[in-house]
């Protein structure tokens, strides 16, 4: 039995503040269900939500730090892989997961104290999983400092880019901090543009890179999309691998969803069209089944379209459909939705906060799901729109290219639609190309019916990484 270290700064249930956290939730759990031994390992930050878990204290120890040594508090719940939280008051006690000038440091000990964690739980797993910027020094750590030990050698590192966007920056002087020398501040270690960088650490030192979808992953190795890493991917381009995100078919389920106020299925609709009228009514829009409502469940940054968004609302307001968002983030979109809803109240919704339930409704009410990406390592929102019988409607970028696949009427094959240019005309053609199927019942119960039977689950991307860890563990 192959045994698996997770290493991730979120995980959910526990937290989660995007994809990661779903991801890191999910995946885990599935390859547990394929035989692995699975661990998971994330900060026990104060926002933690245990839920019906009870955390058990493992142990303590010190991490060493340069001249600190801080202490990491152990504890661990026996979930469907048991999942250990590292606790430390001073770095994990805040009211937010990220974004303090500390967390340089607050992320390496992290890392370091994941490891340390290992010989006192007696584990020695055959593959480290790494994710993102957060735990990028992790693999520094497991190839230099921890190979003086006999416990850790021969154990194999996997470091998965959820997002290259996001690359844990920081001045050169944070390395002694972190118990690194300014040895490994050099262009073919972590050195970047004068700054250390964690996302080039674990890109760098890990024996094997992943990253969320086939397309993402030739994406990244180019100018437009690699972030000034495309040189160092393209040089590791044999050790790549793009395997496309799941979602967790449990969690998002309209015949059992119980944020719904009706269930339904992919035979049987009339559920969700008693949804999209409750939901109608609850925002103060017109309730009326012949105006397709069109949702959006984001960030609200200008990786998720919100630019050309902007640009095409004018006429978007003048069509006649609904537009109902859920999300915050920039402040001048936040306020461009709420003023556009202010003038447009029967056509727009803008609700500015994310609520759990609420997506779980936008998701189930919605004819079309929009996407419009300036890039998008995976995204998850459009399969879990497909799962609700919502269309997306996509740019063709990252893994919104690998899983929706543009409706032909001709051989009714397809579930959503795409455009490829990045402007407001091409988002503009991709709504009137979903106004037009609207109006034709058949091919839009085709369609919704295609794309409620896609199977994006967790099985097929989990038996890729349970072969991945095996090959590479030989």
């Amino acid at each position: 039995m192959i045994k698996i270290l997770f290493v991730a700064s979120e995980v959910n249930p526990f937290i989660k503040s995007g994809g990661l956290g779903d991801v890191a939730g999910s995946l885990p759990r599935a390859l547990a269900g394929l035989g692995a031994d699975v661990r998971v390992v994330l900060p026990s930050y104060s926002g933690i939500n245990f839920g019906e878990f009870t955390p058990e204290y493992v142990t303590s120890f010190e991490v060493k730090f340069d001249w600190r040594k801080p202490v990491a508090d152990i504890f661990v719940v026996n979930a469907a892989c048991p999942t250990y939280f590292i606790a430390n008051g001073h770095y994990f006690n805040r009211d937010n997961i990220y974004g303090y000038g500390d967390d340089f440091e607050r992320f390496a000990f992290f890392s370091k104290a994941a490891l340390t964690l290992l010989p006192s739980i007696d584990f020695k797993p055959d593959i480290i999983h790494f994710n993102d910027w957060q735990t990028g020094l992790g693999p520094v750590y497991l190839k230099d400092s921890f190979q003086n030990f006999l416990f850790y050698r021969n154990i194999k590192s996997i470091f998965t880019i959820h997002n290259l966007q996001y690359q844990g920056t920081f001045a050169p002087e944070v390395l002694p901090q972190v118990d690194l020398n300014y040895g490994y501040f050099v262009p073919d270690k972590l050195e970047f543009f004068g700054a250390a960088n964690y996302m080039k650490a674990g890109l760098t030192y890990s024996d094997f890179i992943t990253t969320v979808s086939p397309t993402y992953a030739k994406e990244i190795q180019t100018s437009e999309y690699g972030y000034g890493l495309e040189g160092l991917l393209s040089s590791r381009s044999h050790q790549l691998l793009g395997i496309l995100n799941g979602i967790d078919y449990d969690e998002f389920n309209p015949e059992t969803c119980r944020h719904v106020p009706a269930n339904f299925s992919a035979h049987d609709n009339a559920g969700k069209a008693a949804t999209k009228a409750h939901v109608q009514q609850m925002l103060g829009l017109p309730v009326n089944p012949r105006i397709p409502v069109f949702a959006m469940v984001t960030r609200l940054v200008e990786q998720k379209g919100l630019d050309i968004l902007a640009a095409a609302m004018d006429e978007i307001t003048q069509r006649d459909m609904q537009l109902i968002v859920l999300g915050n983030g920039h402040s001048h979109f936040e306020q461009m939705l709420t003023n556009t809803a202010r003038y447009h109240p029967h056509k727009i919704s803008a609700n500015i906060k994310f609520d759990a339930t609420l997506a779980h409704q936008f998701y189930a009410a919605a004819d079309f799901f929009l996407m419009p990406s300036l890039f998008e390592p995976c995204g998850l929102g459009q399969l879990i729109a497909m799962r609700y019988g919502a269309l997306p409607i996509v740019r063709k970028t990252g893994g919104l290219a690998d899983t929706v696949v543009h409706y032909n009427p001709l051989s009714k094959a397809g579930h959503g639609i795409l455009f490829e240019n990045y402007d407001p005309y091409g988002l503009k053609w991709a709504i009137d190309q979903a106004l037009y199927l609207y109006h034709e019942p058949h091919h839009l119960a085709t369609a919704r019916q295609n794309a409620m039977q896609a199977d994006f689950s967790w099985q097929n991307s989990a038996k890729k990484y349970l072969q991945l860890y095996q090959n590479l563990a030989q």
